[in-house]
């Protein structure tokens, strides 16, 4: 059931959907495989307070390999920044694509503030730490060539997606995310989707927090990990979805790939409700 305010503002920028914070990561810009579209319209949809880009917003990688920058792609930028004018606070929080924007941590752009990571603190007092999540990714860490290698492997699998989804379109079915099934599908990437979620979760307990908010591993997931909650806000490229915080503190994950919202599993109440997550005690405060 939608529970944002749906009343339209007075223009088109300010969305109808109204919460506290919104977190997107994993867009891709640059590449083919962007939803562009349907991330513009999410943009003109929601209107927030605070905006986090959590890391690969602009796919480096992939610009290096071949120019690709379509005008969709350019109308995403020119709307974030359009927000950040109009007052949201815009923060962008690097990945491994886009990690050439590490170079420019505690600068400002256009309203952009740019971060290593951050600790956002929901409307009822939780300390989520913020970050992309590659640091946590043995293959990035340890073997940046075969991460290469698997990105180009990844994008081939991705131009197969777009073709079997023109292919249902044109039979009247909706969008249905192959990539994201054959990752599901297979044990041994079903098992490095769970080793990534404990060791983000490992950090974020080390430094105190309630929780983590990240990206990278194209996954959205709210759940809790031995005490912590462990929020990711998926992509932009094969799941469409993006985290998103009421005004109560409550937490939720909106899928646009289906164009409806999650049922309450994905739903994190206020922590004054079941459900809370406190940090370990013995841990001091990041």
């Amino acid at each position: 059931m939608l529970q944002a305010d749906l009343r339209p503002e007075p223009d088109d920028d300010d969305g109808r959907i109204r919460v506290r914070t919104v977190w997107i990561s994993d867009l891709h810009l640059g590449t083919p495989g962007c939803q562009a579209r349907a991330l513009l319209d999410f943009l003109r949809d929601v209107h927030c307070d605070t905006l986090y880009l959590v890391g690969d917003i602009i796919d480096g990688w992939q610009l290096r390999r071949s120019w690709y920058w379509p005008q969709a792609h350019n109308d995403v930028v020119q709307k974030i920044l359009r927000k950040a004018r109009k007052g949201t606070k815009v923060v962008f929080v690097p990945g491994n694509h886009d990690e050439f924007a590490r170079r420019y941590v505690t600068h400002n752009f256009g309203g952009v503030e740019v971060l290593e990571d951050c600790i956002h603190v929901t409307a009822d007092g939780r300390r989520l730490w913020i970050t992309h999540g590659d640091l946590f990714d043995g293959v990035i860490q340890c073997a940046r060539w075969l991460a290469y290698t698997g990105d180009v492997a990844y994008e081939f699998v991705l131009k197969l997606n777009r073709w079997f989804n023109r292919v249902r379109a044109r039979l009247g079915l909706p969008y249905w995310s192959l990539s994201r099934y054959l990752k599901l599908k297979v044990k041994r990437a079903v098992s490095y989707v769970g080793d990534f979620e404990a060791a983000v979760a490992r950090e974020a307990r080390k430094r105190g927090v309630h929780g983590v908010v990240c990206g990278h591993i194209h996954h959205a997931e709210i759940r809790e990990i031995d005490g912590i909650l462990y929020c990711n806000d998926g992509d932009w490229v094969e799941s469409l979805t993006a985290l998103v915080e009421y005004h109560d503190g409550r937490l939720e994950i909106i899928d646009r790939g289906e164009m409806v919202w999650r049922p309450a599993a994905a739903t994190v109440p206020a922590a004054s409700t079941a459900g809370e997550v406190r940090p370990p005690a013995e841990t001091a405060p990041a």
